[in-house]
């Protein structure tokens, strides 16, 4: 199911918010992760699957630890695609998020091929600018995988505009000033989320708005549900890696605060 498919089948179906969960495949381990993304697939739409990288300048501690414990327990790019190959869901699109530098020395028309065989339908390459995208854009479109960028708070109307016009599957907007990572409190601009709409309304496109970046209770999720289309939930997931049990009641409430 494409991304876009799965975002239309909830709005209409269910008329709530999806939920897009991040964990790193691997972490703490290859059996692990996979039961991890097993308890995920109960709850959440889409599930992205983090290719861990020994540099994640966009990832907080949380993340920059689960990254060091797959790598150290094996996970490479062929090892990530025999796990994404092992878990794809064909109800539950699964979504890449890497760094450049992995696709750039795995080779980008080999990566997107992996990534196509191996059930991904979406790529996020948060260091990767959308003025260098092409090559990587054409790939995707020739495979059907979106290629998702990534829109901060700080971003004015004409990159909000560059962006989207060639963005695929959703518009992945950055709730915070700042890595990810759980935190207290989600200071989002009031404009922020007006202002995408507005630039999306100009350029007729339609496309889901996704929230990520430090949402971790159903409270920042019950604030934002009713001005996004999905929310995306990483590190508070993660930090319950030593607790499936745990994950999964957390999780759920996730899930549950998605209703509208």
């Amino acid at each position: 199911m494409k991304i876009s498919e799965k975002f239309k089948e909830i709005k209409e179906k269910e008329g709530r918010c999806a939920l897009i969960a991040y964990v790193c495949a691997g972490d703490p381990n290859f059996e692990k992760s996979k039961e991890i993304v097993r308890i995920l697939k109960n709850y959440a739409d889409i599930i992205e699957l983090g290719l861990p990288f020994s540099d994640p300048i966009a990832d907080g501690p949380t993340i920059q630890q689960a990254s060091e414990r797959a790598l150290k327990s094996g996970m490479n790019t062929d090892v990530y695609f025999k796990f994404c190959c092992e878990v794809k869901d064909e109800s539950i699109p699964l979504v890449c998020m890497t760094y450049y530098n992995l696709l750039y020395h795995y080779g980008l028309e080999k990566f997107v091929l992996q990534c196509s065989v191996n059930g991904i339908k979406g790529i996020i390459i948060p260091d990767l600018p959308v003025e260098e995208s092409d090559e990587l854009l054409n790939l995707c479109a020739q495979h059907d995988i979106d290629l998702i960028f990534l829109i901060a708070q700080t971003s004015t109307k004409e990159r909000i505009k560059k962006i989207s016009e060639k963005a695929g599957g959703f518009l992945y907007l950055i709730s915070v000033l700042g890595v990810t990572g759980a935190r207290e409190n989600l200071n989002i601009e009031p404009k922020f989320i007006e202002d995408v709409r507005t630039v999306l309304k100009d350029i007729k496109k339609e496309i889901p708005l996704a929230l990520g970046f430090g949402i971790s209770n159903a409270n920042h999720i019950n604030a934002i549900k009713d001005k996004v289309d999905g929310v995306i939930v990483g590190s508070a997931i993660i930090n319950k890696t030593g607790d499936l049990k745990g994950m999964e009641n957390f999780v759920g409430e996730m899930r549950k605060a998605t209703e509208k």
